[in-house]
């Protein structure tokens, strides 16, 4: 009798390009983790794999687009999303997933992050949040919290971080919701929820970067960022978007935090092509 186990490993494998392996990614980073769960929640949605786009750009999370045995298109750093609106827009059954960073995305990428929310696009965005620029060299970012230690801010950071899901509600999200890599399976049922929802939806996953934030922070193993997430992490369904900053040392609220309907942005293309044809007509 073939087990769980080998069936769950078999439908991993068969969404990886193997001939690439071994991964770039450090020992405890938790992108690998959070892959997994992004491939376990098509199989869990029964989406089609030949109808699903992966859009990255550049940085440790960025790589996802190339072990995936999907569509797949690594960008530019920052412009992940004008990529995945322009395959949208060019074939609207296409399911879009951009799968990067908290720098592309929230940091060179936010003008593009936060008009992508406001205009409803159809999409998912699976954000991974090691609260650094992990790839060029552990600089703070935009999602470092205040006191936090980084390569560019060795005596602790004094810039106050963005809250990234009530930025992404409050631009027009209609699914928003955030985890750590340690919450592997509400992870994966969220990214199953997002896939299918029409419009803009958006999962922030907190996952860890031990050699480079948690060794400027004391936590230079993975495993003892996960027992912090452990301790630190409080499950609240519907917490007010507002009420969800990180700091250094508090509570991660994670959870699902907004699922509303509103019209995405080809639903109004098409009720504006309506208006036009009715008034030649």
């Amino acid at each position: 009798m073939t087990s769980n186990v080998s069936v769950e490993q078999n439908i991993i494998n068969s969404f990886l390009r193997l001939d690439r392996m071994p991964h770039i990614w450090c020992a405890g980073c938790g992108i690998g983790p959070a892959m997994r769960c992004f491939i376990k929640a098509i199989h869990r949605a029964g989406l089609d794999p030949d109808k699903i786009a992966v859009v990255s750009g550049i940085g440790c999370a960025g790589r996802a687009a190339g072990y995936l045995r999907l569509d797949s298109f690594h960008t530019t750093h920052g412009r992940a999303l004008p990529f995945a609106i322009g395959l949208k827009l060019g074939n609207p059954e296409l399911n879009v997933v951009v799968f990067s960073g908290d720098g592309d995305l929230v940091a060179i990428g936010g003008n593009h992050l936060i008009h992508a929310a406001r205009r409803n696009m159809d999409m998912t965005v699976i954000c991974i949040n090691n609260f650094n620029y992990g790839m060029t060299g552990g600089q703070l970012g935009p999602t470092t919290p205040v006191d936090a230690r980084s390569t560019t801010s060795p005596y602790g950071n004094i810039e106050n971080p963005f809250n990234v899901p009530y930025l992404v509600a409050a631009s027009g999200a209609t699914y928003v919701a955030r985890w750590t890599v340690l919450h592997a399976r509400q992870l994966e049922r969220s990214i199953a929820e997002a896939m299918v929802k029409p419009g803009f939806s958006f999962i922030e996953v907190i996952s860890p970067c031990p050699t480079l934030y948690g060794r400027m922070n004391k936590q230079p193993q993975g495993l003892e960022t996960m027992h912090e997430y452990q301790k630190r992490s409080i499950v609240r369904d519907g917490a007010d978007p507002k009420d969800l900053d990180i700091t250094f040392d508090g509570p991660i609220v994670v959870g699902k935090f907004v699922d509303i309907e509103r019209p995405t942005f080809w639903d109004q293309y098409e009720q504006l092509l309506d208006r036009v044809s009715g008034k030649e007509n």
